[in-house]
């Protein structure tokens, strides 16, 4: 059929429209070098969980996951960052979504993780701890306890301890998940959970938070399989940016300069990873 002179420069429009959109769409889609090389921002998704990354009065990232983020990119020549805070249940699917480039925030390396991210290289080793009331009057130091005692356990939605207790033999309607930290405070001196399960990090940042009502348990009491190594995590596809960032990390990990960047976070040496291998933490965790 013959178009009309006016049909046909209709259709040239819409494709001319068309076309524009799909580039406009695979620009923003982009891997992250693309976005670098574009000029545009490496956007850093965080969420607030002190001392590991949070926001700063002015939404900055602070703590220790992002300073040795901020560091090593920083040592790469990218110093051009957007923050973007975020939930902890949206670390995965909010960078898979492009929300994000890069998420810290002391995201541990696990198997299942493994098959949806990628990560860098473990910027350190990490225990789990209990945080109970004062004098924990219910003497909870490991997965067992709340087992045994059929105890309340509050955690965070996402958080890798929910697979922990469960694997220790806790039944899911002993486990209490919340969004965070918060949270997780105000369910533990409210009486509605008898210990809350996170990071030995961050339970003792959260008994600063509770006024004196709550301590942290010894992480060591907990099963040495429980302990992880926590990473960066990036797309599957950003990969060729992943192998600088690791030869960055490499060398400005365990230096005197990354050492007095996480100082005040209560980072030590006693953190670092070691020699143990991302690929190895795939597979074994």
């Amino acid at each position: 059929m013959k178009l009309s002179r006016r049909s046909a420069l209709a259709c040239i429009a819409l494709t001319s429209a068309s076309m524009l959109a799909m580039t406009t769409f695979a620009a923003q889609a982009g891997t992250l070098m693309d976005r670098i090389e574009s000029g545009e921002a490496i956007r850093l998704g965080f969420a607030n969980e002190a001392p590991w990354a949070f926001p700063g009065k002015n939404g900055e990232p602070l703590g220790f996951a992002n300073a040795i983020a901020l560091g090593v990119l920083k040592s790469m020549g990218h110093e051009k960052i957007e923050p973007v805070v975020t939930s902890w249940g949206a670390f995965i699917p909010g960078l898979q979504a492009r929300r994000f480039d890069i998420i810290t925030g002391g995201m541990y390396i696990l198997k299942d993780r493994c098959e949806n991210i990628a990560f860098s290289e473990p910027i350190g080793n990490f225990g789990n701890a209990f945080l109970v009331p004062k004098g924990n009057p219910k003497n909870l130091r490991t997965y067992r306890d709340i087992k045994e005692q059929h105890a309340t356990m509050v955690t965070g939605a996402g958080y890798n301890t929910i697979g922990e207790a469960k694997k220790e033999g806790v039944d899911d309607s002993y486990i209490m998940q919340v969004p965070g930290p918060t949270e997780m405070i105000a369910a533990v001196r409210a009486g509605r959970a008898d210990a809350a399960a996170l990071a030995y990090f961050g339970a003792s940042e959260a008994v600063a938070m509770s006024r004196g009502e709550l301590e942290v348990t010894d992480p060591s009491a907990m099963p040495d399989w429980t302990h992880n190594w926590a990473g960066i995590g990036f797309r599957t596809e950003d990969s060729d940016f992943l192998v600088t960032f690791n030869k960055a990390l490499k060398e400005y990990l365990g230096s005197e300069k990354m050492l007095e960047d996480v100082r005040e976070y209560g980072y030590t040496a006693a953190q670092l990873p070691g020699n143990v291998s991302t690929k190895w933490i795939c597979q074994n965790r």
